[in-house]
């Protein structure tokens, strides 16, 4: 709660039309306040009394000035025109329809003419300020941090964020965005009333409160949210999980654990879900390296079928287009896309698969095992995966890479890691990446794949250049930290970039939907959309949904049957459910272009 003099608060009032009506009755309300008096307003109207005093003794005495100096001139008015003449002087209007012929005359109606525009100019409007407009913002400022300390009742099966940091931990607002797209409604709790006003005028759902208190969870519906979010700091996050389960024992809560050791604390806090980022995001990027024989790494699940990607490096599919390889009649997995230069695109039969293609696959279980055993007997490399970067991520995804087998090579520059790195790596190269001979030395001429995982993307984009220059062949795989970056990391040559947010927004909203997170890159999602009526018994070819949206379909839906990596004749039946990949603004594009239409 607020106490009555509380500091006015920056309110943006134009961003929010919708309150203009409920603006002009509290100043209203304000006013018949003031003329009502009674407690506090009987104290602020003091002031405004005495001023109406002193205004009227000023007139009255002008009056009786005006009517000595008149006569003085021979000129007779009543005293009704002398305090016509001495309002009109005062308050600048002068319509100089009366007016002295003598200098002192002249010199009397100047000194009125300045009493009143400190009178009326000046200390009319502070007063009106001070007694009217100050009191009417403070109330506009209590009533709209009280609607933003509750999420409204009608809302329910929401999913609360405790933590929005748009610089260093940039989930919550992505993760709102997302889900507003499914129609989930999200809030992001904010423990400073300032901000979360900033936030409501930026359109973001905010509820106002300290994060770990059972009375902010109760205001944001705890008890009738689908998720609970703690992604503060790991002690921080034990308290709200502890709070929130002092709220409601059925809300789902997913925690967030910047170590290990806090895994198993917040679970014991009553954490249903505990994702260790950073270590998460680690062996993520693992899987995606190309190491020693090919084999397909599994990205995700849909319907019931593997999505899985594959190097064609050294592997008969090399230099030859899909059809001419006939992948699908011998192991009967579909092409769903193909990663070209960090790009996905649309997979064409016809066009040839360059070395460092990554095709990405849906199958089966025996599907996806029948294109290893394929695979296996190519692509043989050796040589260490070389890990720039030896911190969470890169610890992470070396510890994975070494859990399959594979060699590791790691560079790091603080020589204060080491101990926490030794035992992990075949091998640890203390130095600058940016020094040819450290590279050299760590063996970037032949490794396979270059992991580039540090905290400074300006110095990842310097690498992922340096590395490619170095070594044309690798597979060159980068962690971004700010997503305005991923386009520099793009153009710089890097096969495939991720970003901490990302790969947070999307296993989080895995959770939310109760599904298997499927993370395919920076930017691409997997979309489930119901067939619109307009694309209802058309074939998929004449649709062109990946030419007029960037969408790309990798399988069709109907009855609990699942056709993946339909053709272009493959026919539209009523009540089908698309399943794409693609980015947010392209599922947008798709409901103008299609839904709307």
């Amino acid at each position: 709660e607020f106490a009555p003099d509380c500091p006015v608060i920056d309110l943006r009032l134009h961003d929010h039309p919708r309150d203009s009506h409920d603006s002009m009755k509290t100043i209203t309300s304000q006013l018949a306040a003031l003329l009502e008096g009674g407690g506090r307003m009987r104290h602020r109207i003091a002031p405004f009394a005495r001023y109406i005093a002193l205004l009227t003794a000023f007139v009255l005495v002008y009056g009786f000035v005006f009517q000595l100096i008149m006569a003085r001139e021979g000129q007779d008015h009543t005293w009704f025109t002398s305090i016509y003449w001495t309002l009109t002087v005062m308050s600048t209007l002068g319509f100089g329809d009366i007016t002295f012929h003598s200098d002192l005359g002249r010199a009397f109606s100047s000194v009125v003419l300045l009493t009143g525009v400190v009178m009326l100019l000046i200390i009319l409007p502070f007063l009106f300020i001070q007694l009217v407009y100050a009191p009417w913002l403070e109330e506009r400022a209590r009533q709209r941090v009280w609607r933003l300390q509750h999420v409204p009742s009608d809302i329910s099966n929401h999913v609360l964020i405790c933590k929005n940091d748009p610089i260093n931990d940039p989930i919550a607002e992505g993760l709102v965005r997302r889900l507003e797209h499914i129609g989930i409604a999200a809030y992001i709790i904010e423990p400073d009333a300032d901000r979360a006003v900033a936030m409501d005028d930026a359109g973001l759902p905010v509820v106002t409160g300290e994060i770990d208190s059972v009375e902010t969870l109760r205001r944001a519906g705890v008890d009738r949210a689908r998720l609970l979010v703690a992604n503060a700091s790991d002690t921080v996050n034990s308290n709200i999980v502890l709070t929130a389960r002092a709220v409601s024992e059925t809300v789902k809560i997913v925690a967030l654990a910047d170590v290990v050791d806090s895994v198993d604390v917040l679970e014991l806090s009553g954490a249903d879900h505990v994702l260790q980022l950073p270590a998460q995001l680690g062996e993520h990027l693992a899987n995606r390296v190309r190491s020693g024989s090919a084999h397909a790494n599994r990205i995700g699940r849909c319907h019931g079928l593997v999505l899985a990607e594959f190097p064609v490096h050294d592997t008969p599919l090399q230099n030859r287009s899909p059809s001419d390889s006939q992948l699908t009649d011998f192991t009967g997995v579909s092409i769903a896309a193909v990663w070209e230069g960090g790009n996905l695109r649309p997979p064409d039969p016809d066009k040839i698969l360059t070395p460092m293609c990554i095709p990405v696959v849906l199958g089966s279980d025996d599907q996806l095992r029948e294109l290893d055993e394929v695979l296996a007997i190519y692509d043989v490399n050796p040589h260490p995966v070389l890990i720039i970067g030896g911190g969470k991520v890169g610890r992470a995804a070396g510890r994975a890479l070494k859990a399959r087998g594979v060699p590791v090579h790691i560079v790091e520059r603080n020589a204060s890691l080491a101990p926490k790195i030794e035992g992990i790596p075949d091998q640890l190269f203390i130095g600058d990446a940016a020094d040819r001979q450290v590279l050299d030395r760590a063996g970037i001429a032949d490794a396979p794949s270059v992991l580039l995982t540090t905290h400074d993307d300006a110095m990842n984009v310097y690498l992922t250049v340096y590395c490619r220059r170095l070594n044309a062949d690798a597979r060159v795989l980068t962690r971004v930290t700010h997503k305005r970056n991923v386009e520099a990391i793009q153009r710089a040559g890097e096969d495939f970039v991720l970003s901490y947010a990302s790969f947070g927004i999307q296993t989080i909203f895995a959770i939310v939907r109760g599904r298997d997170a499927t993370v395919l890159g920076e930017g691409i999602n997997l979309f489930y959309i119901p067939l619109p009526a307009s694309l209802s018994g058309r074939r998929l070819g004449e649709t062109y949904i990946a030419a007029r949206t960037g969408l790309i379909v990798i399988a069709v839906e109907k009855d609990g049957t699942v056709t993946s990596g339909p053709d272009a004749d493959y026919v539209l039946a009523e009540g089908s459910e698309l399943v794409t990949l693609g980015s947010v603004a392209q599922r947008d594009l798709f409901e103008s272009a299609f839904v709307d239409e």
